[in-house]
């Protein structure tokens, strides 16, 4: 019999996944300093790093019960251990970046299996929520401890290497291939459920994670070049807006989903476009530190709806994987785009238009939670370990389902019942006492109904 992910398994790979975009501006920086770079070549090294974390998700969608998502996992963080310990160590351009290429796509593999195996929980919301508190609080620390060690692109990547190969015991709380001797029985191979929301939420999401992380992506040079800030302040103002942000990811997996995923969704994109404003045009540490945290609040608390409306959308993962690739791909330009802007038109340029982007994507984001709700299965719902969800009759382990017979039972239309009157008589010369018909009982065979028609989806 199967058996549905460890979630502290889930939250490790979680963290190991999305901690490279965390560490984003301080990898960014440093690269640019460790290697002379230009403020632009060292944006594109950490889309570079993004794009292939991006590029694995979409490789793996709806492949990660094949494939097992303990071996996936493994993989993936093997890759990652293996390319950010060569970025660390590397001296010139192109082997740093195809270290932190190769990293990339196993940070991209862990965060495929852990999403994944986060829209199997019973509660993928409240999974998303834990995951997102670890990553923040081991950023925090890290943010604190990186820029009082060393200088250098040597710390950012051997901190995620290390990171990586911490997880790797927790991979045994994973399962293997799905195979007819440990799943109860094959995923259906159906269709992508609401293609258009889905497809409408991933374009979105590009989007959105685009301008969100083009500003993230420079946030280290705003509060150098424009606020006056040393470096150990920024790393300081960083951590404390990560520390503050884990009350808000704390308070969204308290709330949970009782105000819906629309309001938290669309109202925290917009009151984010502000502070993406704010942080832009930061003059001082005051400014710089106020938008900082106000936006490193707010945006795990929206990012955890999001990802479990994407959850939602499919018990079976692969909306949230497809998504969350989306999320990545975005989040592999921002740093790009957010560096060609601020040097062709300044921070306060940069942020203007970022967060016009912002609140036009409130728009579809809204409509998308609206339409689709992410309603719960039915109780007494269960779940596969593939995540398909099977309804409240599940054929008992090894026996095979029989097509089910009912019976029509016709009711005299007479008030009174009907006798039948017997003309013979019986062996003692006595005449039998009439009796009562009975009700015929006819076997009304109905067509065999198979497995997939006791499903249930666990998004209308």
């Amino acid at each position: 019999m199967s058996r549905r992910p460890a979630r502290p398994a889930l939250i490790a790979l979680f963290t190991a996944g999305y901690l490279a975009a965390y560490l984003l501006p301080t990898i960014v920086g440093r690269v640019a300093d460790s290697l002379r770079l230009s403020p632009t070549q060292a944006g594109l090294i950490g889309s570079a790093l993004l794009l292939s974390s991006a590029a694995a998700g979409l490789t793996l969608a709806a492949r990660v019960e094949r494939v097992g998502a303990r071996r996936a996992a493994r993989t993936g963080l093997l890759l990652a251990v293996v390319g950010y310990g060569t970025a660390a160590l590397a001296t010139t351009t192109p082997i740093l970046v195809a270290g932190a290429m190769v990293g990339g796509f196993g940070s991209g593999t862990a965060t495929a299996v852990a999403a994944t195996g986060i829209a199997a929980q019973k509660d993928p919301h409240r999974a998303s929520t834990l995951g997102l508190l670890s990553v923040s609080a081991l950023a925090c620390a890290l943010y604190l401890t990186i820029p009082r060690i060393s200088e250098g692109s040597f710390l950012p990547f051997a901190a995620l290497a290390a990171t990586a190969l911490a997880v790797w015991p927790a991979t045994r709380g994973l399962a293997g291939p799905a195979t007819p001797d440990n799943c109860a029985a094959p995923a259906p191979n159906s269709p992508l459920p609401h293609a258009r929301s889905g497809l409408l939420l991933a374009v979105t999401l590009v989007c959105w994670s685009m301008a969100q992380n083009a500003l993230w992506g420079v946030s280290s040079r705003i509060g150098t070049e424009q606020a006056g800030l040393s470096e150990v302040a920024v790393g300081s103002v960083f951590a404390v807006a990560l520390g503050v942000g884990l009350l808000g990811v704390i308070g969204a997996g308290a709330v949970g989903v009782r105000l819906g995923r629309a309001l938290p969704i669309g109202a925290g994109t917009a009151a984010i476009a502000c502070c993406v404003l704010l942080s832009a045009r930061a003059d001082g540490l005051a400014s710089f530190a106020s938008g900082e945290i106000a936006w490193n609040t707010l945006y795990p608390v929206v990012l955890s709806y999001v990802l479990g409306l994407a959850a939602s959308l499919d018990p079976r993962g692969r909306w949230a994987v497809l998504i969350g690739s989306a999320s990545s791909l975005g989040t592999a330009l921002g740093p790009l785009a957010g560096s060609l802007l601020a040097q062709s038109a300044g921070f306060p340029v940069m942020g203007a238009a970022l967060a016009v982007a912002l609140l036009l994507l409130a728009v579809p984001l809204t409509g998308v939670a609206l339409h689709t709700g992410g309603r719960p299965l039915f109780a007494g719902a269960a779940r596969r370990h593939s995540g398909a969800p099977v309804g409240a009759i599940v054929p008992p382990s090894g026996v095979l389902e029989q097509p089910v017979e009912l019976f029509d039972i016709e009711v005299p239309t007479v008030e009174a019942p009907a006798f039948t009157t017997f003309t013979a008589v019986g062996p003692d010369g006595v005449e039998p006492e009439p009796q009562p018909s009975v009700p015929e009982l006819r076997p009304s065979v109905q067509p065999e109904m198979s497995s997939s028609s006791y499903a249930s989806t666990s998004a209308m």
